[in-house]
């Protein structure tokens, strides 16, 4: 399938734009899927990413979820770059975030590309993101990947009607797992909301770029998340 690609301006504030990167195929509309990415900005991988759910029929919208920071672009893995995106995750305001988020939403939605459903998928703070998404921003469905915090915003399951979805690695590093079993023990009779558990796997294991890349745990998750979203074609 033919995509076409642009970098919209969704919003602004001032002089300051909030962007983000658009994937939609070249003709028709298809649901929407807002991607929520890692603290690095947006990298290719993510690019590559939307441009695939476009091919597959997806409205597919990544916002720069960091236009409100003192630097807004995309940042390296490596140093000292690494040390920099640590320091914007630290001062990243996910209260506006979650504003932000239902900006994009309520932006993809109105499009003539989209059906007017939305999905949200976000990794590490982006799942934090995706959480609040499902809670406060309106989305058909959503699914956070390795997400760091969501037991600090536990009052907010009670808000969520939408299917959820909550992956989490055993051996993530950065998400311990008294952590999990919160998040887990908070929601457990939520019906829509579902935590799935990886052993063995690792903080990122979905980013091929990392060494915690397990395509064991990214094949499963991957046939859990499309089986959320594809009731969203119908």
């Amino acid at each position: 399938m033919s995509i076409h690609t642009e970098t919209p301006i969704i919003a602004t504030e001032g002089a300051r734009p909030f962007d983000g990167y658009l994937a939609r195929p070249q003709a028709g509309a298809g649901p929407g899927l807002i991607i929520l990415t890692e603290m690095w900005g947006i990298a290719p991988l993510n690019r590559n990413m939307a441009d695939t759910f476009a091919r597959q029929g997806w409205c597919t919208l990544i916002p720069n979820m960091f236009w409100r920071s003192a630097f807004p672009g995309l940042l390296s893995y490596e140093e000292p770059q690494r040390a920099q995106a640590w320091e914007r995750l630290r001062a990243f305001d996910f209260e506006r975030a979650a504003d932000d988020v239902r900006t994009a939403t309520g932006w993809l939605r109105a499009t003539p590309f989209c059906t007017g459903k939305v999905a949200a998928i976000g990794f590490c703070m982006g799942g934090r993101t995706a959480f609040l998404a499902a809670a406060r921003a309106g989305v058909d469905a959503a699914a956070a990947l390795y997400a760091l915090g969501i037991d600090r915003h536990l009052d907010d399951a009670s808000k969520i009607a939408c299917p959820l979805q909550l992956h989490y690695g055993l051996n993530d590093e950065h998400v311990p797992r008294s952590e999990i079993d919160t998040v887990a023990q908070a929601v457990q009779r939520t019906r829509n909301i579902a935590v799935h558990l990886y052993p063995g796997a690792g903080h990122g294991f979905f980013n091929p770029v990392h060494a915690t890349y397990d395509p064991k745990a990214v094949e499963l998750a991957s046939q859990r998340i499309g089986d959320m979203l594809a009731r969203l074609r119908t």
